[in-house]
């Protein structure tokens, strides 16, 4: 496929910065400065960069959760408007799913899995039968049909990210984003889940944005990568070109930065 899915032109956001008494007008923190991006259907593209690059504000105005300054964003050709109501949205919201990083924070302890996996279904009033979907969806990432009437505290932290991801695409949508889903897991089980990813998105033919600050982790799933630095995309381009012959002094400092075990 190369149609492209994802696009963003000139996307900016600022936030009004801390006012100091008798400072006059309160200045604006820069949180993403004049980002241009394109995603093509069926891709992985990891975005990667230190805390606060602006990895984050950029994955919030791509899914709609926050309004740009400036700029613009198209989902398969659509503008994106954070501005409408939630059911306004509603069309993007069936085309994307998303995984946090926190696989203890993202689902609600008081619902049983049955219901978190379900929730989208609801919400986006798809139709069908959507219990055996449920069922069904659980059993891809690995997981036992009956586990749907057990609660969050009863899983460990890589069986609450399976049921994140189960979650995350049991409406299946076009698109997957991932904002540090491996991060909060040990090595081990951080690399099922790469699996996972990887299984899922050729077997259910997804678009993935992966948001890492692991290097390594992008470099195994994603075929293009971004680089941003202070709100601003400083490299993009195919992951093997850019980690292997970077261009930016900050991408070097970056891969340079990486520990490495003494030999």
């Amino acid at each position: 496929m190369s149609d492209t899915i994802i696009h963003a032109r000139g996307l900016s956001r600022s936030y009004p910065a801390p006012r100091t008494p008798g400072r006059g007008r309160a200045a604006r923190t820069t949180a993403l400065e004049d980002v241009d991006l394109s995603v093509l259907a069926g891709s992985a593209v990891g975005v990667i960069g230190e805390s606060g690059s602006g990895k984050s504000t950029l994955i919030r105005l791509l899914l709609g959760l926050d309004i740009p300054t400036a700029g613009t964003v198209e989902v398969d050709g659509q503008p994106v408007d954070a501005r409408g109501s939630a059911r306004s949205l509603h069309w993007l919201r069936r085309q994307t799913g998303i995984v946090f990083q926190d696989p203890y924070a993202s689902l609600d302890p008081r619902m049983n899995v049955g219901r978190i996996v379900g929730e989208p279904l609801w919400a986006l009033d798809i139709d069908g039968d959507r219990r055996a979907r449920v069922a069904e969806v659980l059993e891809h990432v690995g997981l036992d049909a009956d586990m749907a009437e057990r609660f969050p505290h009863e899983f460990s932290g890589g069986q609450r990210q399976r049921i994140a991801l189960a979650r995350a695409i049991v409406h299946r949508p076009r698109i997957l984003v991932g904002d540090e889903p491996l991060s909060a897991l040990d090595v081990t089980v951080r690399a099922q889940i790469l699996r996972l990813l990887a299984r899922l998105r050729a077997e259910e033919q997804l678009t993935l944005v992966l948001v890492s600050h692991d290097i390594g982790v992008v470099q195994n799933v994603c075929e293009q990568v971004v680089v941003m630095k202070d709100g601003k995309v400083v490299e993009q381009g195919p992951t093997e070109k850019v980690l292997l012959q970077p261009q930016a002094a900050y991408t070097r400092a970056l891969l340079a930065s990486i520990p490495t075990l003494p030999s």
